[in-house]
Order: C-alpha cells, then sequence, then structure tokens
C-alpha cells in the first residue's frame, strides 16, 4: 500500500473539521450516571488455564442497561502476597471478543495485572466472545456490521453500550483486591484503540486512577473524513449505508458526533502514547493524527505518537509492544 494521505509534515499539524454538540458533555454525564444505578455486581471466578506462571479469573460485570460483560483478568503467579499490582485494562479489535482463557496473556507476562474486556455483541472475526447485546437495536440490520447499528438515535447508537461497557470496565478492574486502584492503563488496537480515547476522555472528572492511555492505530476517529477516503474495515459500512440512504448523512453525521475520539480525546488528561501507520487504509493516518492533536484539549497533557511510515494497519506490532513496556516502566518509575 502506497503513502495515499497527507506528508507527514501536514500530519502533524491536521486538526479535523469535526466540532463537540454543545451539550456533549450533559449527553455522557447523564448516559454515566445511568449506568451506575446498576450495581457492579463484579465478579471475578478462578479457571484453569493450563499455564504454570499466570493465574485467570473469568469474570462478570454489570455494563451499559446493567447486562453482564465478561472478562478476563491475569495475574502474575508469583506475585507477592498482600502487593496490589497496576493494572492494564485491554479493549479489543472490531469483530473479536475476549478470547479463549490463555489466548492473551502478555501484559500479566510483564508483570501487570491484565484485564480484558469482552466486546457485547462481537467475538464473530476470528477470535471468539461471550457477551451478548440485549439491546433492541442490536436486532436492526441497517447494513452488515455494527457500524450503523442504531445509528438513527445517539440514544440507541450501538458504541453508546461499548463505551459505558468500557468505562464501567475500569470500575470494575479496580474493584479486585490485587489491583492498585490508583494505577490504571488503557490499551487497545484498532477499535480496542479507540475505545481508549473514549475511556480517557469520559473518565476525566468522573473517575480518578488511570495514569496512562496507549492507543494504538485507533479506530473511531475523526467519522467524516474516515468515511470519505477509509478504503477497507469498517468505515466503508457507513458508506455502503449512506450510498443507499442518500438522505442519512447528515443525521448520522450528528449522532456520530457524540461518539467520535476526537471529541472525546479534548476532555483526556492523562497521559497517552498513540501509534499510527502512514500506510493504513483502515484507520486513515490524518484521522489519527486528528485525534492525537485533538487530545488534551488546551492544556499540557503529556502525549507522544510513534509513526510507522512503512506498515498498514498492522502498526508497529511487537516493535510497539516493547515501546509501550518502555513508556509504562519510565511513567511507574
Amino acid at each position: 500500500m502506497p503513502l495515499f494521505d497527507l506528508p507527514l509534515d501536514q500530519l502533524r499539524g491536521y486538526t479535523s473539521r469535526v466540532t463537540p454538540p454543545a451539550d456533549l458533555q450533559d449527553f455522557w454525564d447523564a448516559t454515566l450516571d445511568e449506568a451506575r444505578t446498576f450495581p457492579l455486581n463484579a465478579t471475578f471466578e478462578p479457571v484453569e488455564n493450563h499455564l504454570s506462571v499466570i493465574d485467570t479469573f473469568d469474570v462478570t460485570f454489570a455494563g451499559y442497561g446493567g447486562s453482564p460483560i465478561k472478562g478476563w483478568l491475569h495475574l502474575p503467579a508469583n506475585r507477592r502476597p498482600g502487593t496490589r499490582l497496576p493494572v492494564v485494562v485491554q479493549y479489543i479489535g472490531y469483530s473479536g471478543g475476549r478470547g479463549l482463557v490463555n489466548q492473551d496473556t502478555k501484559w500479566a507476562q510483564a508483570g501487570y495485572a491484565h484485564f480484558i474486556m469482552d466486546t457485547r455483541g462481537q467475538g464473530y472475526g476470528g477470535i471468539l466472545g461471550e457477551t451478548a447485546d440485549p439491546h433492541p437495536s442490536a436486532g436492526e440490520v441497517a447494513h452488515a456490521g455494527l457500524m450503523t447499528r442504531g445509528a438513527g438515535s445517539r440514544e440507541d447508537y450501538y458504541y453508546r453500550r461499548v463505551y459505558v461497557d468500557a468505562f464501567r470496565a475500569v470500575e470494575a478492574a479496580q474493584s479486585h483486591p490485587e489491583v492498585d486502584p490508583s494505577r490504571v492503563v488503557l490499551a487497545g488496537i484498532s477499535q480496542g484503540g479507540g475505545i481508549v480515547v473514549a475511556v480517557a476522555g469520559l473518565v476525566a472528572g468522573r473517575l480518578d486512577g488511570v495514569i496512562a492511555a496507549l492507543p494504538d492505530v485507533p479506530f473511531l476517529q475523526d467519522f467524516p473524513r474516515s468515511i470519505d477516503i477509509a478504503a477497507r474495515g469498517p468505515y466503508p459500512e457507513i458508506a455502503a449505508f449512506l450510498g443507499r440512504h442518500r438522505d442519512r448523512y447528515e443525521p448520522m453525521l450528528a449522532v456520530l458526533n457524540y461518539f467520535d475520539g476526537v471529541n472525546l480525546a479534548r476532555a483526556a488528561t492523562t497521559p497517552a502514547l498513540y501509534s499510527v501507520a502512514q500506510m493504513d487504509d483502515v484507520c486513515p493516518p490524518s484521522t489519527v493524527f486528528a485525534s492525537f492533536n485533538a487530545y488534551g484539549g488546551g492544556a499540557a497533557t503529556q502525549k507522544e505518537i510513534e509513526v510507522y511510515r512503512f506498515n498498514n494497519h498492522e502498526g508497529g506490532q511487537e516493535h510497539h509492544w516493547i515501546r509501550q513496556l518502555q513508556y509504562l516502566r519510565e511513567l511507574l518509575g
């Protein structure tokens, strides 16, 4: 894939035309207040993972509407009794679920508590999931995939439920007695990276303890530009829908505006390490830079971005994970 987006010097200064709705904060305040009326009911059941160096717990907690959300919590088996570990809360890429019990334990191998959130209604794309989406709009088939699911209103849009689940996943992770609630790291690739950005914005002023955000080639950023130029992946689901429903473009953008990572990133205050791939035609680099440049608003928020010039949506892969390990080691001392 050739370099198809803006040159790097222009990317570094690129700003999206996306502007936040006047009632963005009120909408999310009301949404999260409603979510918190449901008891969290986080449970951690030990399970056999067939690994000698990792202990795993099958997690269930109440997400949007009180619906049960699944997850895994992995802990290093050699942890010292009475020690509380920093926790990496991980969100999954589009169509994936939490996977098998021992499918991904890398953060626990590095010495962290590792909390993986299952994504409601997903787990059909090769990595298994076990969380249903019982909301009435889940039955709407506006177009194949999830990007237009419930997009007739901000109240029913699919990612409202996912973002609430992700916010409550942080609370669930913090509730475990062996997790340090004051040292929470958010991590994810693609859709997972987009959820990281959203949660980083949503926790600001609402939930303490999140100390770092690691959005890796994040999805769900700068919807107007992404719809126009993304050649592969989930964004074309929206374009395909609009190709049949030509009168829905502006109303749909008005709904997506409440979920655009560019708008939510502005509220974030936690330090962040982004990654971007310049040949990425799934999450185009300009959309990632739109989010990065908006992150923290006008505040002096610590943020960095790693650029992988010759990579597509795979990004930096194992090279970037090493960079993330170094970043957290420096941050946590």
